[in-house]
């Protein structure tokens, strides 16, 4: 097959939800923003998405709704699980993505060998593009660039989301990958550097809250206007930083809340965050507008 180029900013969606269900008019809103704001692609079920806490039906019904929202552009699903036989379900599952996105297996703690094999079937279970997610501060374990570059290989495995905060490592995949093999920041203050480096461009938290603002960092840095991109870059590092001082989620969901997209409400195991989180988050999106 031939490769499916992924490329600039796509935005890791949140779930909205309004007195313990998915707030969907809200979700369909926060979509519409992002098409207007110029974002490159969508990435919905992820883990910003609180996925592991959506059932089947809402699951399809997010995905739907991105699609209808999406405006013809790229959907890129997250169908990633601990067990092979439940990614491929949610592969069946979801199969009006455009891609998935399949996180390295989490709690289990697999040996290179495990990952290979794994991904691996998990791409032999579909025709449609499939991109890695390395995430260790979520899954306990880390994908080295020697099995990226080994998957890479595979030809409907088209591009990496790469979060570990490895500079080395993450440059490695960028320079030995096969053409056509995309690597993207899983770290919004990452993305300048990286894409200094050749890498593609990001999947963004932070993009919930400043798609416009991502977008223009994200396009300048893919035109070689590093100055421009390093400016918007300053701009929005007290997003990138505010957006992880308690787990994601929580201070992106304390942002959209406090600029009135959304309730500020999560699923258990995650809650609310506090109270200063909550008032840095929304001093920080006054900052920006």
């Amino acid at each position: 097959m031939n490769r499916f180029v992924l490329s600039g900013c796509g935005t890791a969606l949140i779930t909205p939800f309004k007195g313990g269900e998915v707030d969907y008019k809200a979700f369909a809103a926060l979509v519409d923003r992002q098409v207007s704001a110029g974002i490159h692609f969508l990435v919905p079920l992820g883990s910003t998405g609180e996925t592991p806490c959506l059932d089947d039906e809402e699951k399809v019904r997010i995905l739907d709704l991105t699609k209808e929202h999406a405006e013809g552009l790229t959907v890129l699903a997250g169908v990633g699980t601990n067990s092979l036989k439940q990614t491929v379900r949610n592969m069946r599952l979801l199969d009006n993505a455009d891609m998935f996105l399949v996180v390295v297996p989490y709690y289990n703690k697999p040996t290179a060998k495990g990952q290979y094999e794994y991904f691996k079937a998990v791409a032999s279970e579909t025709d449609k593009p499939v991109v890695l997610y390395n995430v260790p501060g979520r899954t306990g374990v880390n994908m080295t660039a020697e099995t990226a570059l080994k998957l890479a290989e595979i030809d409907n495995i088209v591009a990496i989301k790469e979060a570990s905060g490895d500079f080395g490592q993450i440059t490695s995949i960028i320079r030995n990958a096969p053409e056509g093999f995309a690597v993207l920041s899983g770290n919004d203050d990452d993305t300048l550097r990286l894409m200094q480096e050749g890498a593609a461009g990001v999947i963004s938290v932070a993009s919930n809250i400043a798609p416009e603002l991502m977008v223009k960092l994200v396009e300048s840095a893919a035109s070689g206007d590093f100055y421009s991109a390093g400016q918007m870059h300053e701009r929005l590092m007290p997003l990138f930083r505010n957006c992880f001082i308690e787990s994601n989620p929580m201070p992106v969901k304390a942002g959209l809340a406090a600029m009135g997209f959304i309730e500020n409400e999560l699923r258990l195991p995650l809650v609310p965050c506090e109270r200063s989180t909550y008032d840095i988050m929304t001093e920080t999106v006054k900052a920006l507008y």
